[in-house]
């Protein structure tokens, strides 16, 4: 009956506390982002491409430029998210030929690396043809878009200035350099940029960028394919393994500190020092019988084990022990199959100096204890 009531009572206690839980907490769904995969992680404008096509635009990916494909296509737009110091000669010519027929061009400075420390660079040659002068220092350049917060664009690529063009439009100034222009070349245009960093995947999502780059794209929007020539930005292995692979490589790095402090030399014990070694008992008898035995002390030896004999002979048999001279002798002979010279010798104690003599009676008295 107890057990029952016992069973009843948690039941109700768990359903009250169950009642409890769901009173007082609220499921909420939380969105949690994950790290690219897939065509994300090396392809930096892949973003901007599914949301191009999502809009009815034709966009492509690649890595390297081939004018071919777009040679015929002046609707088409090309941008050139790479080093414009690595095109070739006839690159160069096929794009400015093919931005004068009408295509839309659009390039950015070569990339700073982060221990730069130049105030200047090369200018590549196709920049150079399209009247660029010089490349200053990066310096950033507000943007304002409606319903959103001030913000600033184009910091970490060089500025420009211009000789012998005029540009149809321009943000930042001729004295410190433009963070960006938009040149007229034939019937085509040509907008040259600090950075595309704003176009990056993990930056597309900000109203500011997605207003911007639909600017950017604006003289031949919806017309035609928009090219995106990017490079591979692939995280070096152990860059991943840093940002992604802390749960396994911070435990094991936790284990090998503590190994290390184990094994580490200390400044003194923390430890009481450990016991030296010890002989055993039966190694401190044999030492000092040898010790006696060399001065000379053979009797007393012998003296130790005919006691020890006779102490035991006490205690086994008190009738013999009670016996003396020639009568023990014969009793122990008898009692312990020995002939009777044998344990008289044994137990005589004279003539043990003598080496041989003395190892003969211990033996026969310590075989005489054994038989007892």
């Amino acid at each position: 009956m107890l057990g029952t009531v016992l069973a009843l009572a948690a039941a109700a206690l768990v359903a009250a506390a169950v009642a409890w839980f769901l009173h007082t907490h609220e499921r909420v769904e939380r969105q949690v982002p994950l790290p690219p995969a897939g065509e994300a992680v090396w392809n930096p404008l892949y973003a901007l491409r599914e949301t191009l096509r999502g809009d009815g635009v034709e966009a492509v990916t690649r890595q390297r430029l081939q004018p071919a494909l777009f040679a015929s296509a002046t609707d088409d737009t090309v941008l050139f998210d790479t080093d414009p110091a690595r095109l070739r000669a006839g690159e160069v010519e096929a794009l400015l030929d093919w931005v004068a027929r009408g295509g839309h061009l659009l390039l950015r400075t070569p990339r700073q690396g982060w221990f730069d420390g130049e105030d200047e660079a090369d200018v590549p040659p196709l920049l150079h043809r399209l009247g660029v002068r010089e490349l200053l220092p990066p310096g950033c350049v507000e943007l304002q878009v409606r319903d959103e917060e001030p913000h600033v664009e184009l910091c970490d690529g060089w500025r420009m200035r211009l000789e012998g063009v005029s540009p149809l439009r321009a943000w930042g100034d001729a004295q410190d350099g433009y963070a960006f222009v938009r040149l007229a070349h034939g019937r085509g245009v040509v907008d040259l940029l600090a950075d595309f960093d704003f176009l990056a995947n993990s930056r597309l999502d900000e109203a500011t960028h997605q207003a911007l780059a639909r600017q950017l794209l604006a003289p031949r929007y919806g017309r035609g394919t928009v090219h995106l020539v990017h490079d591979a930005r692939l995280d070096s292995l152990w860059w991943r393994l840093v940002r992604h692979g802390w749960p396994l490589w911070l435990p094991l790095a936790l284990l090998l500190a503590g190994w290390l402090w184990r094994r580490a030399q200390r400044f003194g014990p923390w430890l009481p020092s450990p016991a030296t070694a010890r002989r055993s008992l039966r190694e401190h008898v044999r030492a000092g019988g040898a010790l006696l035995f060399r001065h000379g002390q053979a009797p007393l030896l012998y003296d130790a084990v005919r006691e020890a004999f006779l102490a035991r002979l006490r205690r086994r048999d008190p009738a013999t022990a009670a016996l003396a001279g020639e009568a023990r002798v014969q009793a122990l002979a008898e009692r312990l199959q020995l002939p009777h010279y044998l344990v008289r010798e044994a137990l005589t104690r004279s003539g043990v100096q003598d080496r041989h003599t003395y190892f003969a009676r211990v033996r026969t008295l310590i075989q005489m204890r054994n038989r007892l």
